[in-house]
């Protein structure tokens, strides 16, 4: 605490990164519990998860302390559905684990407990504290730090006060005690929500470069909240950006996941292009958008696919980590499949299968992509290909293939992107809304897609005259 007390005093008298004095926040390094009651913070007990309910009662009653914790209070103070519900205890993870039937011990960096109850989940998860409060003696067992500052193991346990230091964001820092139904506000996140503000707790810097992760988590609740990043929260964010290549690809993978399928992409997108954010997500289409004479329409393309995706979450339909992968890649590929055609003289089909391998080897080397959708992002790269030989039988064909409809979405976003593909996608529209005989006078109005050959004519025997 004493060294980030230290760092916010050179940042504001004289560290060469400091914003002027009128821009200048204060560091949140000490806590002091405000309580909101019920008639304050008027947060319906019919809003609140009965399982989550249950599991903090259960505590309680065991001599623990219970709450519920962190983004369900902050989402149901805006009058927001909350995703998940969380609680927060005193119990060690191997203590609270004890007190359920169904609860399973996860976790090694951050261990936490799961508790089931039939398709629900609730993540129970202990106080924790700074590792400056640990003991030298526990320092293996419990929290390690590399030299960087990054957290490699986070099990040092404290009270809700230091729980309330370790959290990431004020609005992240209430506690809802089932008890006396009120909310526990240690860090002046109540005021931060009600004026929009996303403020980090500590020193940002040292807080960054302990999770760079949460860069990007700063990206996504200003995006999904509609809030301003305080600016000192934001200053150290494009200088340490860098920092995210060294976060395993899995778990990168799944904050895309997070930040562009929960129904807030396009903010999210423009957050991390601002933030300078994107490059170490996906480097590949970074470089591309950096080219001076790019003539694909990726920007659009990629705006449209997050459009697609927010507009299909919003609508209660299905969305799909394959799709969104192979709108954005797909420009790459292209180019790079165009490059294989004119340089090793490569038919287009292997052409594009090279294009795809390089492409997604270099992609999961930041964002690692499970083959159940590498596999499907392949497909529907093929499709696009197939999709203007639409001669005989091959149009039906094509329309049983199971990426079909995934293909035919991207067919749509790339010709509304700017893309020119000779009214392709209006063709594919009007054939699945056509009967079959309609259907047939479109096949045949296509013509052959490769040029007739000319029928060698063979020669007749010649007949052999009498000698």
């Amino acid at each position: 605490m004493l060294k980030s007390i230290s760092n916010a005093l050179n940042k504001v008298f004289g560290g060469g990164n400091s914003k002027p004095d009128s821009q200048t926040e204060e560091i949140i390094t000490t806590v002091s519990k405000r309580l909101i009651n019920e008639e304050e913070h008027k947060i319906s007990r019919r809003f609140l998860d009965d399982n989550a309910l249950k599991v903090a009662y259960r505590l309680q009653d065991a001599g623990f302390e219970g709450y519920l914790v962190g983004g369900c209070i902050r989402d149901l103070l805006l009058k927001k559905r909350p995703k998940d519900f969380d609680v927060a205890t005193d119990a060690h993870p191997e203590e609270a684990a004890e007190l359920f039937r169904r609860a399973r011990l996860i976790g090694r960096r951050f261990k936490l407990v799961h508790v089931r109850f039939g398709r629900d989940l609730i993540e129970v998860a202990t106080f924790r504290a700074s590792h400056d409060s640990q003991s030298e003696e526990g320092e293996g067992e419990q929290g390690k730090q590399c030299d960087s500052g990054l957290i490699l193991r986070d099990n040092v346990y404290g009270t809700i006060e230091d729980d309330a230091l370790r959290r990431d964001f004020t609005v992240n820092a209430l506690y809802y005690c089932p008890k006396d139904h009120c909310v526990y506000d240690f860090a002046n996140g109540y005021e931060d929500l009600q004026k929009g503000i996303l403020r980090m707790i500590g020193d940002p810097e040292a807080r960054y470069k302990e999770d760079p992760v949460r860069m990007l988590r700063a990206a996504r609740f200003a995006a999904k909240l509609d809030f301003t990043i305080d600016p000192q929260s934001e200053l150290p964010i494009i200088p340490l950006a860098p920092m995210l290549k060294r976060i395993a690809p899995a778990r990168l993978f799944d904050e895309v996941l997070k930040l562009f399928q929960s129904g807030h992409a396009v903010q999210s997108y423009e957050q991390l292009r601002r933030l300078e954010l994107f490059e170490p997500l996906f480097p590949l289409v970074h470089r591309t958008l950096q080219q001076e004479q790019l003539d694909v329409p990726l920007e659009n393309l990629i705006n449209n696919a997050l459009k697609n995706t927010d507009r299909r979450l919003a609508q209660r339909k299905s969305v799909t980590p394959a799709f969104l992968f192979a709108a954005i890649l797909w420009y790459p590929t292209q180019i790079r499949m165009q490059q294989l055609m004119k340089e090793k003289k490569m038919p287009p089909l292997p052409a594009m299968h090279e294009a795809a391998n390089e492409i997604l080897g270099e992609q999961v080397k930041s964002t690692a992509i499970p083959r159940r959708f590498s596999t499907p992002i392949r497909e529907i790269w093929e499709m696009q290909l197939r999709l203007p030989r639409r001669q005989g039988n091959r149009a039906a064909r094509l329309m049983e293939h199971p990426r079909f409809r995934a293909a035919y979405d991207l067919l749509l976003l790339r010709e509304n992107s700017g893309e020119d593909l000779g009214g392709l996608s209006q063709w594919w529209t009007d054939y699945q809304n056509a009967n079959e005989q309609n259907r047939d006078q479109m096949i045949k109005h296509q013509g052959s897609d490769k040029p007739k050959r000319p029928r060698r004519r063979r020669s007749k025997p010649r007949k052999e005259t009498p000698q």
